[in-house]
């Protein structure tokens, strides 16, 4: 299992010309998942991505994780399924 993380203002998800997701600020994963991934893989990624420490604090350090900012959450489709 692998995943890209970007933070980014916004994104939206399009498949076949219709939006079916969009946020505002907030994180944007790519994520690949193998037919031998299991259940707990999965648990554990979105667990380390929602406290990654990627958004700027008072300070302006990137301190604080999704989760510290309250950001909401958006899930699109899954278009990319292919047999491995």
């Amino acid at each position: 299992m692998r995943a890209a993380v970007q933070r980014v203002s916004s994104a939206r998800v399009t498949v076949d010309g219709q939006v079916t997701g969009e946020i505002g600020q907030g994180l944007l994963v790519y994520a690949g998942v193998a037919r031998d991934d299991s259940s707990e893989d999965v648990a554990y990624l979105v667990d380390k991505i929602a406290h990654l420490r990627i958004f700027n604090d008072e300070q302006g350090r990137m301190n604080l994780s999704v989760r510290d900012v309250g950001l909401s959450r958006t899930r699109g489709p899954f278009p990319a399924k292919r047999n491995c």
